[in-house]
């Protein structure tokens, strides 16, 4: 059976298919990086410690998905520890260079679609914000995971409600969508991941799907806090998990 796993942030494991996917290997322990900078609350990063431990987390993977190459996305010590295990690496298009200085040699880069033991993996595009931010923050990307007879699951990685998630809701029709709702933002310049409004929009143009918020309480730009969205989003299909968290597919 299909299971998501929010281990912190955006980091998740996802089994598919019998596979064990881990996304977004931001392993570092709680306090060891500074604050994002122009940004409200500056206290260290990440927040929190994760639930589980780290090593064992990275062992259990069969392969690690990369959306793009923000700290809080992968860290050094995510880095290291997906090094020692040698475990395959999947990223979006121009990411694999930058991956392999960083000591993983078994990067692929997925444009449009790649296939790891019978689950394929289809590329989507996404926003990073709004305007000459989203320019600013770089490409992003999210996934479509497909495997036969299981749900399909979108994860859509950083990025507000746009045209490209849109597409991908319609295109792909996923089951369940996941979806990073920390309402991050600097001081300036609207958000650049999506807040209460944007999870809405997500739910409303996939009334099907079940909609899985993260990307929450773990970095000090993101301001939404779980219970102010889960109080935002009542009535709808709509999960927001605590770190550690299970859920079933």
């Amino acid at each position: 059976m299909a299971s998501l796993q929010l281990i912190r942030n955006a980091t998740l494991l996802l089994e598919i298919g019998g596979v064990r996917f881990l996304l977004e290997p931001s392993l570092d322990p709680a306090g060891v990086r500074p604050p994002v900078a122009d940004t409200p609350r500056q206290r260290p990063n990440p927040l929190v410690e994760l639930p589980l431990d780290a090593e064992a987390l990275v062992a259990s993977a069969d392969a690690v998905v990369v959306t793009h190459l923000h700290t809080d996305h992968v860290d050094e010590t995510g880095t290291a520890l997906v090094a020692r295990a040698a475990t395959p690496v999947f990223a979006q298009p121009g990411d694999g260079p930058a991956l392999r200085e960083r000591g993983l040699p078994d990067v692929t880069e997925v444009d449009p679609a790649a296939e790891h033991r019978g689950v394929t993996i289809t590329r989507t595009g996404g926003c990073h914000g709004h305007g000459a931010m989203a320019e600013q923050l770089g490409p992003v990307s999210g996934f479509v995971f497909r495997a036969p007879g299981e749900p399909v699951v979108y994860v859509a990685g950083d990025t507000v409600w746009c045209d490209h998630v849109a597409a991908a809701l319609e295109e792909h029709r996923p089951d369940v969508v996941v979806v990073n709702a920390g309402g991050a933002r600097f001081h300036e310049g609207g958000l650049i991941v999506m807040g209460a409004d944007d999870v809405l929009s997500t739910a409303a143009a996939a009334p099907e799907a079940h909609v899985v918020a993260v990307h929450m309480e773990a970095i000090n730009h993101c301001l939404l806090e779980r219970d102010e969205l889960r109080a935002a989003v009542a009535g709808h299909r709509v999960t927001v998990p605590e770190d550690g968290d299970v859920l079933a597919l």
